[in-house]
């Protein structure tokens, strides 16, 4: 039930070489938008890991019933990360509207 931890990829690329090579400007996606995107694909995992869990559970498949709870605690973690970037990005953009040119 439990997947292994990932290997951490840089945010930016090391090298130009590295970078994707994108036909139209408009179509690139920034560091920024990457990083929500990627927070938001990983609330959607953990929520789908957890409702698996209990239905597994639920339904007496499953044998570690701590499995569950595990579960619900990366699915919490989660969700609260995607919460604090938000609000670090809304106060980030509160803060810029706020500064004088």
């Amino acid at each position: 039930m439990l997947t292994p931890v990932e290997k951490l990829t840089p945010l930016t690329p090391l090298s130009p070489k590295e970078e994707p090579k994108v036909k139209d400007a408009s179509q690139k996606e920034s560091v920024f938008g990457t990083v929500f995107r990627s927070a938001i694909d990983n609330v959607k995992e953990t929520d789908a890991e957890y409702k698996e869990s209990q239905y597994l559970l639920a339904t007496g498949q499953l044998d570690n019933p701590a499995a569950t709870m595990i579960a619900a605690s990366k699915s919490q973690a989660a969700v609260n990360l995607l919460i604090q970037l938000r609000e670090k990005a809304m106060s980030a953009y509160s803060e810029l509207t706020r500064m004088n040119l």
